[in-house]
């Protein structure tokens, strides 16, 4: 599977994510030189401390794929997940900041 990497960025490994909630939380760092002889692991790409997506590795391919966009107030406005069968999910989020979405008039 082919993914384009979301750019300019830091690009960042872990070994593992926690939780289910979008956008996913990648835990235990990894230097560059420690996933040369790992099966698997996560290759997250960031701006600044703000994830923009990650690809799960397995074996030198992507097995996983997901792409993160924000609103301006840093609430994920979209994400988009690609398996390794190459079929994409896109998923869209309101900003609940904004007045009428969380029951709020002001």
């Amino acid at each position: 599977m082919t993914i384009d990497s979301p750019a300019p960025g830091e690009t960042r490994y872990y070994l593992t994510y926690s939780g289910v909630k979008l956008p996913f939380n990648l835990v235990t760092p990894l230097g560059a030189g420690e996933v040369e002889n790992r099966n698997t692991y996560f290759k997250g790409y960031f701006d600044a401390d703000r994830l923009l997506g990650f690809d799960k590795m397995v074996y030198g391919e992507v097995e996983l794929a997901h792409r993160y966009a924000y609103h301006d107030t840093g609430a994920l406005k979209r994400a988009e997940i690609t398996d390794i069968d190459g079929d994409t999910t896109v998923l869209e989020f309101a900003d609940i900041s904004e007045p009428g979405l969380n029951g709020k008039t002001s």
